[in-house]
């Protein structure tokens, strides 16, 4: 194995590493923003094809724009690539940066988007690199698609990221890690339902039998809706918005709801969506709406996806890494290529914390070890 020649090439490119994710994280991208995600894609593919990479932007009207990447394998083999999955899109909106940059503090290097997941960028670049400079050839072709929707449920990558998961022999997934640096075999599905009442209006004080209350009967649903829940199997319900009516001197002739379903296997996925869809009114002249239903869906642990963690682990080891393995209630773009039947294998980006919160950081110790962890991958597997 190449793993000690890896680390030890990467060890002194800490500061460069960090240096690199700086200028990306210095660059704001949030996901509903195509003014600054197409110019940043844009960079991206200049720094991908300086590695050597056959790069293309993926327009994308309804949003930021998609990069894809190809580098070469050895050519005497004949094997299906390597499918490596990123995104470069933040949740945090035009302007962050002013008041929380790039900095570092001791142990951590702190900003917005810099653990989810722009860290992971800079350790795939460094692995590329260090793949080229130690003139090392991958035995698989390694195809690389950083998305500039993930945050937002991917909704314009989906159909992309499973087109090129079906021509895969595996799909590596830059996530973060779980504490501790453990890697995820397992994601739960994600899911979104909006919950429409119509009633009728009518004034309160002089006439309120006449009319139907959308307030009450969202009251008489919301229940029903958290008795969907099994919490023993990882399915989760979560009436996260209400909103309804228009003034407290008027009975209410609208309502609405939106809720967040977790589940942990296909089957929940279907039994929760039939649920919600066949919810009915309990007030008479009152009427349910249900839209919405698993967007992500659950990334199951498989025989494929455990060997897949096993011959990780044991590269890991020649690392002096002992990895480990978790499962976690958020989805990633791991979730779609799991569903395929394609083995997945899940938070192999930048150990930290604070994903989505205000002290987002990494541990910059790491990065050399999961650049070098990245670089055996895509040289072993």
């Amino acid at each position: 194995m190449h793993g000690p020649n890896l680390l030890n090439w990467m060890n002194p490119r800490r500061a460069t590493m960090l240096a690199d994710l700086a200028t990306l994280v210095s660059a704001e991208t949030p996901s509903r923003d195509k003014t600054l995600l197409d110019p940043f894609a844009t960079m991206l593919a200049g720094r991908f094809q300086a590695l050597g990479g056959k790069v293309d932007l993926i327009d994308n009207s309804a949003g930021g724009n998609h990069l894809e990447a190809w580098f070469a394998a050895d050519a005497q083999l004949d094997l299906p690539p390597a499918l490596i999955l990123a995104h470069f899109d933040t949740v945090w909106p035009r302007g962050t940066l002013a008041d929380r940059p790039f900095r570092i503090d001791g142990p951590r290097a702190y900003g917005p988007g810099s653990y989810d997941m722009k860290a992971s960028i800079i350790l795939l670049e460094a692995a590329l690199t260090g793949l080229r400079e130690l003139g090392l050839t991958p035995r698989r072709p390694i195809h690389v698609l950083i998305t500039s929707d993930e945050e937002i449920g991917s909704p314009t990558s989906r159909s992309l990221i499973e087109a090129s998961a079906r021509d895969a022999a595996h799909a590596l997934v830059l996530e973060p890690p779980l504490p501790g640096g453990l890697l995820k075999t397992a994601r739960k599905g994600v899911g979104g339902f909006t919950i429409e009442i119509e009633g009728k209006a009518a004034h309160a004080g002089i006439e309120p039998e006449k009319g139907v209350s959308a307030i009450n009967e969202l009251v008489l649903q919301i229940p029903r809706i958290n008795a969907l829940a099994n919490p023993a199997v990882g399915t989760t319900i979560n009436v996260g918005l209400i909103e309804g009516g228009t003034t407290p001197n008027v009975v209410p002739a609208r309502a609405m709801a939106r809720v967040d379903v977790r589940v942990t296997t296909m089957d929940e996925a279907r039994r929760i969506e039939d649920a919600f869809h066949e919810l009915q009114a309990l007030t008479p002249g009152a009427s349910v709406q249900v839209t919405g239903g698993i967007n992500r869906p659950p990334m199951e642990r498989t025989p494929a996806g455990r060997d897949l963690f096993e011959r990780t682990r044991q590269i890991g080891r020649s690392l002096g890494l002992e990895l480990g393995e978790g499962s976690t209630g958020g989805g990633s773009d791991g979730n779609f290529t799991a569903a395929l039947g394609v083995a997945t294998l899940d938070g192999l980006g930048m150990p930290g914390a604070g994903a989505h919160a205000i002290d987002e950081h990494i541990l910059i110790e790491s990065l050399p070890e999961r650049a070098a962890l990245l670089a055996c991958l895509l040289l072993e597997l």
